[in-house]
């Protein structure tokens, strides 16, 4: 065995190349004909019986090269054989009797059916003298590899080794590339899956209407409008209907209307030009960011009169003017607004155009307030119970029954983000997995009673307010059972003549109700 230096001087350079050879590979743009090409020619000037060009992937430290005849790529571990030995070297390695050498890697000659038994190979270098692969000359006929093969093979690397080049970035660009796609697939079925209706949870009837709009209107564009108050999800409702739309990979922009300066809100929106006033550099705007994909303009209430003009203007022509630019950039684009102030109201002060509200309003998503929906709270406790079990690494926990019951007379001011934070403290604070009434926050275990016989600022009577739960609770109990009354009973711990007395008693009407969950938003 013998081994050179690649920076030791060989005289090399007086070796002469064929030109027909030289010109072909230099404008060949198909990798397994270069191969063939290179194969072909090495074999003749070096009396080998094979030729293999191995490229080097250093990010995934394998070097790889296209079978002959099926284009199968051929990967190993860079780290093997005497290939592997020569990029690690960085040196000609020129091996008599490979059997004997501890280098040797026989899985290649397993896979191209072939027995080697003289073997030099030389790094392959690009222009700046990395090695971007290994050339490698099996079986000399009838004898070793002499010095003067050595010469030759060193002549060949030199020149193969610049076409050889742009097929090696080109195989790290389309590795990159795939992987990218990968990635980029894995990304996007984790964001629609975190975004599915599933992830609205309730089986109330507000619930239930609430993600039957979403999953009539996802497929559509119409301009939806969004109410409720803080902290019911007015964001995830957003964000639910874009990533099951067919905008889903398109950009979801979400601007907070009440955080925008008033000198910054048409900047903000619109985008600026260059130079429109000193050291202004070109911004694009919200709306054009969003384009072919949903712009979720947050607490629209909050926008003062004169930008609600400009952006009734955008809605209406579906093309946005950045400031300081005449020409207008057309708009593919849907619109979801939200809010949580009462329009009617604002309208009637003056404080919002009429024309925006009905312009926005093209189909209306109320998200209900966790007092009107008590009957979810346990389904959302537990959701957040195993959520954060899991993201703390601590064991489940359970609210015990009474627990569980302060959780649900609860007014819940600030809706499912109190709930969550609660939960969060909860697990926590408490030691064991029982969470006792104790450990509530003493708000939610000892709510503040009025006076006057009334317990909440709705002014109503304890008997008002037991009728009124009762009468939701009924109410969604049937639909969470498919209007089952015998499963219905059973769920509310009645027997089947006392849930129709119920029935009767507080008017609910049955029929009524199954055509509501199903009527068109």
């Amino acid at each position: 065995m013998a081994s050179r230096s690649g920076k030791e001087e060989i005289s090399h350079k007086s070796i002469d190349l064929p030109e027909t050879f030289l010109l072909q590979i230099n404008q060949e743009q198909e990798l397994q004909t270069l191969l063939q090409l290179i194969e072909k020619e090495s074999r003749r000037l070096l009396q080998a019986e094979g030729i293999s060009v191995f490229l080097l992937d250093r990010k995934e430290c394998e070097l790889w090269f296209p079978l002959p005849v099926s284009g199968r790529l051929l990967r190993l571990d860079a780290r093997l054989g005497i290939a592997g030995a020569c990029v690690a070297s960085g040196e000609l390695i020129n091996v008599k009797d490979v059997q004997s050498d501890s280098r040797f890697f026989s899985g290649i000659d397993a896979q191209i059916k072939r027995q080697t038994q003289t073997l030099m190979a030389l790094p392959v270098r690009d222009r700046t003298g990395d090695i971007i692969g290994v050339f490698e000359a099996v079986n000399k006929k009838g004898k070793d590899f002499t010095a003067q093969d050595e010469m030759v093979a060193q002549a060949l690397v030199d020149r193969i080794a610049i076409p050889l080049q742009k097929f090696h970035v080109m195989e790290q660009l389309r590795r990159e590339r795939e992987r990218l796609q990968q990635e980029n697939a894995h990304l996007w079925k984790e964001v629609e899956g975190q975004y599915s209706t599933k992830k609205l949870m309730g089986n109330s009837l507000p619930m239930q209407r609430l993600i039957r709009i979403i999953d009539q209107v996802r497929d559509s564009s119409v301009d939806v409008l969004i109410t409720g108050e803080n902290g019911t999800g007015k964001e995830l409702v957003a964000k639910a209907i874009h990533y099951n739309s067919p905008r889903a990979r398109q950009p979801f922009v979400a601007i907070n209307c009440a955080a925008l300066p008033e000198t910054l809100i048409e900047s903000e929106l619109f985008g600026i030009s260059k130079g429109t006033a000193t050291d202004v550099e070109a911004r694009i705007g919200k709306f054009e960011q969003a384009n072919k994909g949903t712009l979720f303009l947050d607490e629209i209430g909050d926008l003062g009169v004169s930008a609600q003009a400009k952006v009734l203007r955008v809605l209406q022509e579906r093309a946005v003017e950045p400031v300081g630019k005449r020409e207008s950039v057309p708009l593919d684009i849907r619109i979801i607004a939200a809010t949580n102030k009462n329009l009617d109201a604002a309208i009637k002060a003056g404080m919002f155009r009429d024309d925006l509200y009905y312009r926005l309003k093209v189909v209306h998503v109320h998200t209900p307030a966790l007092r009107e929906i008590p009957a979810d709270i346990p389904l959302l406790v537990n959701y957040f119970l195993d959520l954060y079990s899991s993201q703390m690494d601590r064991p489940r926990k359970k609210l015990s029954a009474k627990a569980m019951q302060r959780f649900m007379e609860y007014s819940w001011p600030g809706n499912i983000r109190q709930l969550e934070n609660e939960i969060k403290r909860l697990m926590v604070m408490v030691r064991g997995t029982t969470i006792n009434e104790d450990a509530l926050e003493e708000g939610i275990r000892c709510p503040v009673q009025t006076t006057g016989g009334t317990i909440d600022s709705k002014g109503r009577s304890l008997h008002q307010a037991v009728d009124e739960l009762e009468q939701r609770m009924i109410k969604e109990t049937l639909l969470a059972c498919r209007f089952n009354q015998v499963q219905t009973a059973k769920r509310l711990g009645l027997s089947r003549q006392g849930l129709i007395k119920k029935i009767k008693r507080h008017n609910i009407q049955v029929n009524n109700l199954r055509d509501e969950v199903y009527e068109s938003p």
